[in-house]
């Protein structure tokens, strides 16, 4: 297995560890809504537990509205609950056929909590970046041990490796930044 491949794995897994960061990153709630507020809720639904988005429409009439479409009616009262039970800090109110949920306007200290909770986040994907570059940097060990790849190449690759991780641990704190910005926004 040459270097290029160790490398290309390198990128591909701290760029996975970021996308999974920013899928974390919707669950945050901040001042505005948004359908990723909704993600973590699991609704009963004949029987089996499912996201509300499989059994509903959710949309965002406004920046502080949220609207569920249940597809069928007798879900609306489940769906009710579950947003109730999952404690978001909302209300939903339903006229029998939809749920309005309307978003309240985020407390500072309940942003910087938030924001506290997003450097959490971002320093679970930092960790995970740093455990690629280390997997890959043993794999190369390997490669030299075995004779797969000489000493210099060794050296070479994991400048690269290295490299690749500043690249990534850079983004990461360019989406912090961003997250942080867009919560304490108000």
């Amino acid at each position: 297995m040459p270097t290029s491949t160790v490398e290309k794995e390198a990128r591909d897994k701290m760029a996975g560890a970021i996308r999974a960061l920013d899928e974390e990153f919707v669950t945050l709630r901040t001042g505005r809504a948004s359908a990723g507020l909704l993600d973590a809720v699991v609704v009963q639904a004949y029987g089996a537990p499912s996201p509300i988005n499989a059994i509903a429409t959710i949309s965002i009439p406004d920046a502080r509205t949220i609207t569920i479409q249940p597809w069928d009616r007798n879900m609306v009262a489940p769906i009710e609950k579950a947003i109730m039970a999952a404690n978001l800090g909302f209300t939903p109110n339903n006229d029998g056929r939809m749920i309005r949920i309307n978003v309240p306007q985020l407390t500072e200290e309940r942003r910087k909590e938030l924001v506290k909770k997003a450097h959490g986040m971002a320093e679970k994907c930092r960790v995970a970046v740093r455990n690629v570059r280390r997997h890959c940097n043993e794999e190369l060990k390997r490669m030299e041990k075995a004779k797969e790849i000489s000493e210099n190449e060794n050296a070479i690759a994991q400048e690269k490796i290295q490299k690749i991780t500043d690249e990534k641990i850079a983004e990461i704190d360019k989406h912090m930044a961003a997250k942080e910005k867009e919560v304490m926004e108000v």
